[in-house]
Parts: structure tokens; sequence; C-alpha cells
């Protein structure tokens, strides 16, 4: 009987080196944290020594997450057609370079430029390794391994925001970013030496030399190789990336990208402005500083507590839930009084059901994606959710110069929760199965694109 690798690995207790590829994405993802916080540690220093005001800093500040939204929505597509792998090496490149030019910068133009570099890189690396988590766990702790990934977003990029504040008691503005060269530059040989290339991409698309190429992936895993490629039928073959704008899918892209970006607003709402409501509350800029660490802490264990309750409640239901709560707490936070105390707290469990919440969207992206457009659907929910990452931040700005106080405009923005948690309601999940395998036409969907690995 054929064996097929993606059966092995589906249905097979995890390995020691599936966990620590596992764990390597959560450091990848934490990159992303880290670029959002340290462009914010920087620009005080940028805005100082180039005497520029707030208003074209804004711009500045904006460059990486425009970047970060065209590298999620057209870079996706690239890891389905030509892997995984190669991709992460080249965004991570990409980081690497935008990250060390952005210090040689002597104009807003340039410094602008690079940072779209590095938005592209990391948007796309984002699209890419949610596949990785995906496709190198198992069908019992794949809703897991992607929440464990997702955490290193507020986890790892709170470390590093942490160093990048430190750097600069001794140092300028642009040591944030030669920390964070250096943090690109060791991922490189990391992936390259630890990271295969996806097997559920090999089997699928099986280019040339792709059974030693499984092989070697199945051995780097300590799982056994097999003989031969499995059989994969011409419908299969000719499946495109395209898919998800196509009958079968495209509910399912637009709700997962209408549900991401209705959600960012929220998330970002509190991540872009606590700092500035703390110290208009009357406290040093220091104090605002530890608040939003305790957000981030919250978002960290919010995620990590989802993805273990996804092992034994619905994926769906536990998402819609946690939006329905990160709307509460969002609004708490507008009526919590100056107390550094209160604060810290309510910031915890906002920040804990606001990452809980796009933990959740990314196992649902994972899941609701088959392999051959995993990181192409993936991509376009998150680039389309940058937008939301852009408008909130403005939309409260606008609110506050209108004279709107914190509880209503805290009320105001918490909504996007709740619009994204509607949103879900209207999303089928199918159970996992392969899915490459054709289905009939009478589901509504066509042969090959109903299941989701």
């Amino acid at each position: 009987m054929q064996i097929d690798p993606r059966d092995v690995i589906s249905k097979s207790p995890m390995t020691a080196m599936q966990v620590l590829i596992i764990a390597i994405t959560v450091g990848l993802n934490g990159l992303d944290g880290f670029d959002v916080l340290s462009i914010s540690y920087a620009s005080p220093g940028i805005r100082a020594e180039w005497g520029i005001d707030q208003g074209v800093l804004g711009l500045v500040l904006v460059a990486e997450l425009i970047g970060m939204a065209f590298g999620s929505i057209f870079l996706g597509g690239v890891a389905d057609k030509i892997g995984r792998r190669p991709l992460v090496l080249g965004c991570l490149v990409a980081m690497a370079i935008g990250m060390f030019m952005v210090t040689t910068t002597s104009s807003l133009a340039e410094l602008s430029a690079w940072r779209v570099l590095t938005g592209l890189g990391i948007g796309g690396m984002l699209a890419a390794i949610n596949a990785v988590a995906a496709e190198f766990s198992n069908a019992k702790s794949k809703h897991l391994c992607v929440s464990i990934m997702s955490i290193g977003y507020p986890a790892v990029g709170a470390v590093g925001g942490a160093v990048a504040s430190l750097l600069l008691r001794n140092h300028d503005w642009r040591y944030v970013f030669y920390f964070g060269f250096t943090m690109t530059i060791v991922f490189i040989p990391v992936v390259y030496f630890l990271i295969p290339e996806s097997v559920h991409w090999l089997t699928r698309k099986q280019p040339v030399g792709a059974l030693d190429k499984i092989n070697r992936a199945m051995r780097l895993i300590g799982k056994a190789t097999v003989a031969a490629l499995p059989h994969v039928d011409e419908q299969t073959r000719k499946l495109s990336v395209m898919d998800v704008f196509r009958p079968g899918l495209i509910a399912t892209t637009l709700i997962c990208a209408a549900a991401y970006f209705f959600h960012i607003t929220t998330f970002y709402y509190i991540l872009k402005w606590v700092p500035n409501i703390v110290v208009e509350m009357g406290f040093p800029p220091s104090s605002a500083g530890g608040v939003l660490t305790w957000y981030m802490a919250g978002g960290a264990t919010g995620g990590a507590v989802l993805g273990l309750l996804t092992m034994r409640f619905g994926l769906k239901g536990l998402t819609i839930a946690v939006l329905v709560l990160s709307t509460v707490l969002v609004g708490i936070f507008g009526q919590t009084p100056a107390d550094l105390s209160q604060l810290g707290t309510v910031c915890f469990f906002a920040g804990f059901f606001t990452n809980a919440g796009i933990v959740g969207l990314y196992a649902i992206f994972a899941h609701a994606f088959p392999t051959h457009v995993r990181a192409t659907g993936t991509g376009f929910s998150i680039g389309v959710g940058r937008g939301g990452s852009v408008l909130a931040p403005a939309v409260a700005g606008f609110l506050f110069k209108a004279g709107w106080g914190v509880p209503s405009i805290s009320i105001l923005m918490a909504l996007g929760s709740l619009v994204a948690a509607g949103v879900l309601v209207f999303l089928k999940l199918t159970p996992d199965a392969r899915d490459e395998q054709p289905v009939e036409q009478g589901a509504g969907m066509p042969a090959g694109l109903r299941r989701a690995a």
C-alpha cells in the first residue's frame, strides 16, 4: 500500500524537531512585534534629530504598515507557487536590508522607502509561517501550534521592545535598528538549516526532486521515509492560487479578511493609544510604557490559553467568544479611572482577549484555506487587515481632536471586535481532511476546494 507522507505527519505524535520548527516560527512572528514597537521607540529620536513635526512623522510610521499590507497580499501567493522555505528566507533578507539601511538614511523619503521594504518582508513572511506551523504539526495539535506561533508577536515583540528601550538610554535611535538587523540575520541560518520545505506543499506540487526533498524533510523531523510520491490527479494539478477569489472559496476569503480587518482596528486602538492616554491622565511616559507592557503580557497569555482550549472546544465558537469579550474589555478600559494598578489590570485582560482573537483568526486561516492557497488566503486576509491597523489610530486621533472623551472613543473602537464576531458567524468550517481529494459540486464548492487540511 502506498504511504502518503502527509498522513504520516497528520496522524503520528509530534517529534522534538517538529516542536522546534514551531518554536522557530514563534521567533519569526516576534520580528513583526519588534518592528512595530521599534519604530515607536525610535521615532522620538528621529523627530528630534531631524526637526520634523508629528504630522510628518506619522507618514514614517505608516510606511511599514503599507509595506506589510502589500507584502501579505502579494507575496502570500508566491509561497504557494515556489514554496514556503524560499519565501521565508527571501523575506528575512529583505527585512535585514531594510533594517540596516534605515540607519544610513539622511532624508525622510529614504527612511520611508527602507521601512516599506522591511514591511514587505514581514508581510510575506507572516503569510508563509502560518502555513509552516500548520503543515509541520499533526492534526491533533494543528490549532494549538498555529496559536503558539501567533503569540510570538506580543511575547517576543515585548522582549525586543524592552531591549530597544535599554539601548536608547546610552545610544541614539539607530541602535534600535542595529539590534533588529542582528535579530533578523540570526534567523537566516536557523531557517536555512532547521526548516525544510513543507511536505504538504512538496507532495501536492511535486517539483523536480520532490521525493528526495520529502524524504530529507521526513528524516529531519524523525518520520519514516516513503518509497514513492502519492498520485496527484490532473484536476488537482490545475488548482490555482487565484482560487481564493473564485466560487467555492471567495466567501471564505471575504469573511476572513473582513473579520481580521474589523478586529485589528480594536487591537491597534489600544496598542497605539494607551501610552498617550496614560500620559494625558498625568502619569510619566515610563508608567505609560509599563501599562502597555501589561497589555502585551496579557496578549501572550491569551493566545496561549486559546491555543490550549482549541484542543477541547470548537475553534470558531472559541474565537467568536473571545471577540465578544474583547469588545467588553476595551469598553471597560475607557471607563477605568486614573489609577495605574487598575489600568494595568484592565489592559492585561484587554490584551488577553484582543490577542486571543487574533490568534483564533490565524488558526481559522490555517484551517479554512487548503494547502494550495493557504499562504495566499492567509496573506490576503492579513494584508487587508493591515488597513485596520492604519485606520484605527487615525480614526481615534480624529475623534480626540473633535473633543470626544476616552470612554466614548473606547466604546466605538471596541465595536470592531463585535463586528468581527458577527462576520465569523457566517463562516463555514469543514472538518479537517486532506484538501487535495476532490469533492462533489453539490456542496456549493468546486472539486478539490471544499475540504481544508
